[in-house]
């Protein structure tokens, strides 16, 4: 048993599950939509419109046929759906989404994160020598070219892709091995389970902006669209390693902090956090606020 005294949410009440989507919350009800699907598939037809918005995120200058035509070679060779935890009666689909926020450093979160049915960790998030805090168990890793890291064989591989280059990425560096170049160095090759991979679907990524950040920033990070992921696939989201720390810096819980100024990019990380804390406080998610 799990002693509560420990850990540190933002909300005491946890929502209940299957009721949290169904509330009367007109704030909640305009943003969230349900029939977007989160991740691409064999038989999902993303429109040129939302293709249009996706491409200019990192100046993609292919056009929408070369994307349809890479998609194809794509799902040759990794699974033609994603692979889902389907709802269950009177069962909870239980998730945790693990950011990367220096607040996690002596929260003793661990226990609680590895408790959860899916645990969901972003990027570089590092595990060994931080298991107190952040835990051990990784069910999904998501990442991009720029940011990918060998996989275990039961971890799911969830990229987040931001131009038809990181789609050719993947295909690449889990079969002959990628040799092109980007705005940073990447891995050639990966290791990772073909069988688990998932693709985020552009148009979520859009929906996401839009509806959930109203067009703030030049667009969401990795790691807030793994909250609204997280409240598409699951059914009770517990979020923890989000937001600066105690310091009021914006840094990683793994490495010294080197640039104090350092902030959010092109991301409007301010913005993100008071959706994920207003989400709390609707009891849509539960916040762990760190340290």
């Amino acid at each position: 048993m799990i002693s509560q005294n420990i850990f540190h949410p933002l909300d005491p009440e946890p929502c209940t599950c299957g009721n949290c989507l169904a509330e009367n919350d007109t704030w909640f009800l305009q943003r969230i939509n349900q029939s977007v699907e989160p991740f691409l598939s064999a038989n999902y037809q993303l429109s040129e419109d939302a293709f249009n918005w996706w491409k200019i995120l990192q100046e993609e200058k292919r056009n929408f046929s070369h994307y349809r035509e890479t998609l194809d070679t794509l799902f040759q060779i990794f699974p033609n759906s994603p692979d889902l935890i389907d709802p269950r009666p009177q069962e909870c689909r239980s998730c945790a989404v693990v950011g990367n926020s220096g607040n996690l450093i002596r929260s003793h979160y661990g226990p609680l994160i590895d408790f959860h049915d899916t645990i969901i960790r972003i990027n570089h998030g590092q595990t060994k020598g931080y298991e107190s805090d952040v835990g051990n168990r990784t069910t999904h890793r998501i990442m991009y070219p720029e940011s990918s890291t060998d996989l275990d064989n039961t971890t799911r591989l969830v990229l987040f892709p931001f131009k038809i280059q990181d789609l050719e990425w993947l295909i690449k560096a889990m079969t002959t091995g990628f040799s092109g170049k980007t705005y940073a160095p990447i891995k050639s090759k990966i290791k990772a389970n073909k069988d688990l991979v998932m693709v985020m679907n552009p148009g979520f990524m859009r929906y996401v902006h839009e509806a959930w950040l109203q067009k703030k920033g030049r667009y969401p990070s990795t790691g807030f669209m793994a909250v609204l992921l997280a409240l598409h696939i699951c059914d009770e989201v517990h979020v923890f390693g989000f937001g600066a720390d105690r310091d009021g810096n914006w840094n990683h819980y793994w490495e010294k902090l080197k640039d104090t100024n350092f902030k959010t990019g092109i991301h409007p990380g301010i913005e993100e956090y008071k959706t994920i804390r207003k989400l709390a406080q609707k009891n849509k998610i539960q916040f762990y606020r760190g340290w």
